[in-house]
């Protein structure tokens, strides 16, 4: 009787912990959100003019069509191009496959903002391309507007795409390809009606975090929309118009952003609910044996679409050192536009980084619990519990943000202007990832070994302390530095919620960006990928270690 009560009092203390907290610092905040768009400009009467005054504009009803065109676009073509490329990669023979997986990965760690504003630099009005092509005759060629947003977005999410489906094409059983061509089907007909219809739930996993990070997203269309109404951009614009009083404009335009996230959600599950997909894999597939033409072709595509996305993080390293008089670019080797960077913004530097551990640090310490428990203790509060951890996936972090100012303003609790409301905002938006990070981790280590301890008379808590966490520590320590990078490069909660002596590296460029300092926004992007890129390395390193001392 009393190992059944500390059995079951371990996960129902992980799980008021974690309802406390999401309650307080997600559900709240969206709560204020939604009831602001209700609201009159005074916050005190309930009204419904926000939204007919908002949605009768054709100005914000263009900013909802152009979220959702761009949005669609680029999830057609990250799939269009990261499924093939899964395939290529899972059962052709490519070489440098290790090396390509390590490269098609960079795109999610490096900033977005970083890449959005590198295109400019190579295909913007006065990019380097667009000038070359113009000296030949070609003009017309832009980054600017729709296209540009769908393949910048495309080549930046596409491994969202291209990972699980990888994935899913590995795990695939081989004897449903040899049925396929036993009943006299060609390779193509298989691919299309039997192992590409097995691998949907991954290609649609994958398509879905494209979407809704295309919908959140703040610094890309920042960038390049130019004129170009987009949700997430003009819900941060009439929030700043209306920050003295009710929210009320901007809270209509965040619960229509939240609302097209959850719907697409909510349609994926319906989906992927009404059809099974499992094949019981005995053997996973081999290499297709192909011709040397084919070789070539797979390979040359396989290394095309991930160099071509790291070209512009090369690209702006590269002009960074080069000379900036104001926004034009010069041909020659310079330090200036670092020196003017460090002699402002050591301390920006400084709380990316101190910002960006403690609200690692603080996703790791809970996100690891919530999923030990929601992996270990299958019941209907673990399936509520896995909701509420998984809500952050489908809320923009330009709607978290307003969300915690209007929540937290006043009253019992003030955070705003303070470093906290960024370590929170951080924390809520990331959590997710360590919760799914855990859980992946935890199913490869067999729960005997914690029955035993258990059985021992060791309590849960510290069974989980003392014997599960060291052994995926290597994860946990993956997890969390990914976790770091991803942090480090956010903009869209960081430009709601900072104030002055609490920028950032990514709130520097967007300044930069603003008062047309190319010079500084470069030396800045240039920071910002050694700042995200060398911990990778450095984990890497550690975990390689970490792995050898197992044996």
């Amino acid at each position: 009787m009393r190992i059944a009560a500390a059995r079951a009092g371990f996960p129902l203390a992980v799980a008021a912990v974690a309802f406390a907290f999401l309650g307080l610092f997600l559900l709240y905040p969206l709560f204020g959100v939604f009831k602001a768009s209700f609201l009159d400009p005074t916050g005190v009467s309930f009204t419904l003019d926000n939204y007919a005054r908002v949605l009768s504009r054709a100005f914000y009803r263009a900013s909802l069509t152009n979220s959702l065109t761009i949005g669609l676009g680029a999830t057609l073509a990250t799939t269009a191009i990261g499924v093939p490329l899964a395939f290529c990669l899972a059962r052709l023979p490519v070489p440098g496959k290790p090396v390509l997986l390590a490269l098609a990965a960079l795109p999610l760690v490096l900033p977005s903002f970083v890449g959005a504003y590198a295109w400019v630099l190579l295909l913007g009005r006065s990019g380097i391309v667009s000038q070359a092509l113009r000296a030949i005759g070609i003009d017309g060629v832009s980054i600017y507007g729709k296209h540009g947003l769908i393949l910048v977005y495309t080549l930046q999410t596409f491994p969202y795409v291209l990972l699980p489906t990888l994935a899913a094409f590995k795990a695939i059983d081989v004897s449903i390809e040899e049925a396929g061509q036993n009943l006299g089907a060609s390779r193509w007909r298989v691919f299309w009606t039997v192992i590409l219809p097995v691998a949907a739930p991954a290609v649609l996993s994958g398509a879905l975090l494209v979407l809704m990070e295309t919908l959140e997203n703040f610094g890309v269309p920042f960038v390049l929309a130019e004129d170009m109404p987009i949700l997430a951009v003009e819900a941060y614009k009439l929030f700043i118009g209306e920050v003295g009083g009710n929210p009320a404009s901007a809270g209509v335009l965040g619960v229509l952003l939240v609302a097209c996230t959850t719907v697409a959600l909510l349609l994926q599950r319906y989906y992927l609910g009404r059809r099974r997909f499992a094949t019981g894999a005995r053997r996973t597939p081999p290499e297709l044996v192909v011709g040397a033409g084919l070789r070539g072709l797979a390979t040359a595509y396989c290394w095309g679409v991930v160099l071509l996305a790291l070209v512009p993080f090369f690209a702006v390293v590269a002009l960074s050192f080069m000379e900036y008089r104001g926004p034009v670019l010069h041909p020659g080797f310079s330090l200036d536009n670092f020196l003017r960077l460090l002699d402002r913004s050591q301390r920006p530097l400084m709380n990316t980084l101190v910002l960006a551990s403690a609200a690692a640090g603080g996703a790791a310490l809970l996100g690891v619990p919530i999923g030990y428990v929601l992996t270990r203790y299958r019941s209907r509060l673990a399936d509520v519990l896995d909701i509420v951890a998984m809500i952050p996936f489908a809320i923009a972090g330009t709607v978290l943000g307003i969300g915690l100012v209007i929540s937290f303003n006043s009253g019992w609790l003030i955070l705003t202007g303070s470093p906290l409301i960024l370590v929170l905002a951080y924390l809520v938006r990331k959590l997710p990832f360590n919760v799914r990070a855990s859980s992946a981790i935890l199913h490869q280590i067999d729960p005997s070994l914690e029955e035993a301890s258990i059985n021992l008379g060791v309590s849960p808590a510290r069974t989980f302390l003392t014997l599960t966490v060291p052994l995926m520590m290597g994860g946990i320590i993956g997890g969390t530095i990914l976790t770091w990078v991803t942090i480090a490069s956010e903009l869209s909660a960081t430009v709601v919620l900072y104030s002055g002596p609490w920028a950032t590296m990514t709130v520097v460029m967007f300044q930069a960006l603003e008062g047309t300092s190319a010079g500084a926004a470069s030396a800045a992007a240039t920071v910002l990928i050694v700042v995200t890129v060398v911990p990778l390395i450095l984990v890497h390193r550690l975990l390689r270690r970490h792995e050898m001392s197992l044996l």
